[in-house]
């Protein structure tokens, strides 16, 4: 990472928090350490979920580099290509554009803003709503990926008592990162957080897991908390939204969209049947900007 401070911008996407650093003309590559200590609440940024470096692309209209808060770099984030992608859409006045990540390339194209109630004291903000296709989800065990072959609408993997467990059989799938969904009514932090972080290392999953707690509350609404691999508890988790919604239309719990409120909010997902393709639809805000401490 440069010595010199770097501008960047702190943004939300249902409520998930990214630090958005802008890459094109200076390359920014922080360490892992580096990304811990920006990530503390001592630096002055107020905290993040991932911080995001946005590079030049010779395939793309950019590159979306991600790190979670713990310092490791991950393929992708849903909620920060919605950010990602609204900057650049801001930026080019193009109608679509591609975004490449290390989880592959995906699009953004706006969507229609909504306007409602911002904070709890009735100020009214504007926010911008961006679809982003996520594309194909990937669902061959290999893909995930798991250690061993198992079908992936329900695998081999249960949490407490062999002859009562209170976690079993979930959904596995790819969105570009591996996702396990559980489908419970069982969200309370203390359960999420338990359950999560002993399975986000289980020796079933050799490149970690995110893991969702899915509450179908009917076949176009599904209650979501992920437990993100390498960030926590967060209050949102697009490509999360996308695999829950994804391991419940193979379940037949659903139908193939459906809105899934996240604790920052609302996103709408929708898995076309010709294409194949999985498009996530939600809410991207600008908190402000600012400057990363120098060093």
């Amino acid at each position: 990472m440069s010595q010199s401070a770097r501008p960047y911008i702190r943004m939300n996407g249902a409520g998930n928090a990214f630090i958005v650093v802008q890459a094109f003309e200076a390359p920014f590559h922080p360490t892992e350490d580096q990304v811990r200590a920006l990530a503390d609440p001592a630096a002055g940024l107020g905290g993040f979920d991932q911080l995001i470096g946005v590079e030049p692309s010779e395939t793309a209209d950019a590159f979306m580099r991600v790190w979670n808060a713990d310092g490791s770099m991950v393929e992708t984030c849903g909620n920060a290509l919605r950010c990602v992608g609204w900057l650049l859409l801001e930026a080019t006045d193009k109608e679509e554009v591609v975004i490449d990540t290390l989880g592959g390339p995906t699009t953004a194209r706006r969507a229609s803003d909504r306007v409602g109630a911002g904070d709890p004291k009735g100020s009214t903000t504007a926010t911008h709503q961006v679809t982003v296709d996520m594309g194909a989800p990937r669902l061959d065990w290999a893909q995930v990926p798991l250690s061993e072959e198992m079908d992936t609408r329900g695998i081999e993997l249960q949490v407490g008592p062999i002859d009562a467990p209170v976690l079993h059989t979930p959904g596995a799938v790819s969105m570009g990162n591996p996702h396990v969904v559980f489908f419970t009514d069982r969200q309370d932090d203390a359960f999420v957080r338990g359950s999560g972080s002993l399975i986000e290392h289980h020796p079933l999953f050799p490149e970690g897991v995110n893991v969702g707690f899915a509450d179908v509350l009917a076949r176009d609404h599904i209650r979501l908390r992920v437990w993100e691999r390498g960030a926590g508890l967060t209050l949102a988790c697009g490509t999360g939204a996308c695999a829950a919604l994804v391991a419940s239309a193979r379940r037949g719990l659903t139908d193939r969209k459906a809105a899934v409120t996240v604790d920052g909010g609302e996103l709408i997902i929708a898995w076309d049947e010709a294409s194949g393709h999985v498009f996530m639809t939600g809410p991207v805000e600008i908190e402000g900007t600012g400057l990363l401490p120098a060093g």
